[in-house]
């Protein structure tokens, strides 16, 4: 039976035996793990981080975002946990499925090309007149 409500446990480790409607969170790993909400039993895990899923709480209650879209799973579910409530959202076909996860990697690739250090001025008065009068 599908989900409406789901609560949080904060921890250290994920346990191995995860209970329905429960979103298992390790802040220290950067992982959130819960059982798919449609109650297909699926394990679904989702990295934390600035490039990956947020995670936040408020009155001890999760939300996760982006949605979880579990297209690669049989059950094909497609939600988003928002204060401990499970909103259900529209199936994702294959394509959409496809094209989430090519946006997905785009955007984490985007991310730390970002967090890459630039060079320094000596550096980059270098590399300029290399481009000036080639190599």
């Amino acid at each position: 039976m599908p989900l409406s409500q789901i609560a949080l446990r904060e921890v250290q480790y994920v346990p191995r035996e995860l209970e329905p409607g429960i979103l298992y969170v390790s802040e220290e790993f950067g992982v959130a793990v819960h059982l798919c909400a449609c109650g297909c039993g699926s394990k679904v895990a989702v990295p934390l981080g600035a490039a990956e899923w947020t995670f936040s709480k408020k009155d001890g209650k999760p939300s996760l975002w982006p949605s979880i879209g579990s297209g690669q799973l049989p059950c094909n579910s497609h939600y988003v946990i928002s204060n401990g409530r499970v909103d259900w959202a529209a199936t994702m076909s294959a394509a959409q499925t496809t094209a989430a996860l090519q946006s997905d990697q785009l955007k984490r690739e985007a991310y730390y090309r970002s967090r890459e250090p630039k060079p320094g001025l000596p550096r980059r008065i270098w590399n300029a007149i290399v481009r000036l009068f080639g190599r």
